[in-house]
């Protein structure tokens, strides 16, 4: 079936989706099930009439250009004089939890699968690790919950995918050279050295072409030469422009992006209103059509290769592999039980995991893939369902449950 005719099905369910989001929004039903579940509908394990591959030119250029918007955008929401104030929680979960995520899940994987190349369980543990606040957008609105829990989740997610990039490269290049699937038979020293440039390149050319565009903006909206249509265009023009300037100088263009949008929101002076509503809604349609690739794509692969295996493993990450590291992040603040429960629990998987599972699975010919997809699949998936419907109820008793743990 043309691919136009499969655009055109995708973009008629987003409009549908646009009509209806009130009434949709009061259901149980949230964006990432409704496009999820509409992809996988579509594609071929339901209808049949999505029928796009992995390694589609149209899917790699739609998922590129998703990472590196969705890097970017993330990073400029983050200000990091918060940091050192206000945002000791999330502070915490990034630099004490998510390595421990990390270690203990790739603990996990190769307990699980012994078989599994070290490599691999590392790589398939970083693609996990990253969280998705929009699987938590009821616990984020609800005005019970204090806002420094929805901060810290909100901070969490806009931080640890980028975070999290820096290691999937480091062990998708390491898995590469063990399964010499790499036209160039990597040495220790060509991949130190590889990867030394990506993250050496990358963060200086996010740097630079950041804080450039920041002062380039102000300097523009100071003196009345540019126009507000006209910003959220050359804002996202600075994140491509880190990314490609990044891969021409031999860094990591991803990396670039992420910098990138961390130097603009934070060096930026003008509060430009149109950016924080334009980035917003192209920050949605991306998220959209990631999760539509998920059901339609990735899914059915995933599935097709599932076991008990793949299926503990994602229980896991949606458990124990990210409460316990949380948990002992949290020791020594003066947090309730429900608390440390809410910030442990709402680690949600998505855009970040299959962006990554996407990334690797068309950049690097690698085996155990499919075992790699399957993990990213069920646990998305569950995580798509179980964060989605219990992020109302567990908003909603909140206040209750809060006033309960408080009595003596």
């Amino acid at each position: 079936m043309p691919h136009e005719f499969q655009f055109a099905l995708i973009l008629i369910g987003i409009m549908g989706f646009a009509l209806f989001v009130r009434p949709i929004e009061k259901s149980w039903i949230t964006l990432p099930i409704f496009f999820a579940g509409l992809g996988f509908g579509l594609g071929p394990a339901g209808l049949g009439i999505i029928n796009l591959e992995i390694d589609d030119s149209t899917i790699h250029t739609v998922v590129e250009i998703t990472l590196i918007l969705t890097l970017f955008l993330d990073a400029s929401k983050i200000r990091l004089r918060n940091l050192k104030t206000h945002y000791g929680l999330p502070a915490r979960m990034l630099l004490i939890g998510m390595p421990l995520t990390i270690a203990l899940g790739t603990i996990l994987i190769i307990l699980l699968s012994p078989d599994l190349p070290w490599a691999m369980a590392l790589l398939t543990a970083a693609i996990l690790t990253p969280t998705d606040a929009a699987l938590a957008q009821p616990i984020l609105a609800d005005k019970d919950v204090p806002m420094r829990l929805s901060e810290a989740i909100n901070v969490e997610s806009g931080l640890n995918d980028g975070m999290a990039l820096p290691v999937v490269v480091f062990a998708a290049l390491l898995m590469a050279n063990e399964a010499s699937s790499s036209s160039i038979n990597l040495t220790p020293i060509a991949i130190g050295q590889f990867v030394g440039a990506q993250v050496v390149f990358g963060p200086l050319a996010g740097i630079v072409i950041g804080y450039l565009g920041a002062k380039l903006l102000d300097l523009a909206t100071h003196h009345k030469f540019t126009q507000p249509i006209y910003e959220g265009i050359f804002f996202l023009s600075v994140g491509l422009a880190a990314f490609f300037g990044a891969e021409t100088i031999g860094g990591n263009g991803f990396i670039a992006a992420f910098v990138a949008g961390l130097t603009f929101g934070n060096v930026k002076m003008t509060r430009h209103k149109f950016i924080t509503e334009f980035l917003e809604g192209e920050s949605t349609f991306l998220s959209i059509l990631t999760f539509m690739i998920f059901g339609a794509v990735l899914a059915p692969i995933g599935l097709a290769h599932a076991n008990w295996t793949t299926l503990l493993i994602a229980i896991g990450f949606l458990t124990l592999v990210r409460m316990l590291p949380i948990a002992i992040s949290l020791i020594g603040e003066k947090l309730h039980l429900y608390e440390r429960f809410i910030l442990g629990w709402f680690g949600p998987k998505g855009l970040a995991s299959i962006l990554f599972a996407l990334f690797v699975a068309e950049q690097y010919e690698l085996p155990f893939v499919d075992e790699m997809l399957a993990c990213t699949v069920l646990t998305v998936g569950l995580s798509i369902l179980a964060h989605g419907l219990s992020a109302k109820p567990l908003a909603h008793h909140f206040e209750k449950t809060m006033q309960k743990v408080k009595k003596p």
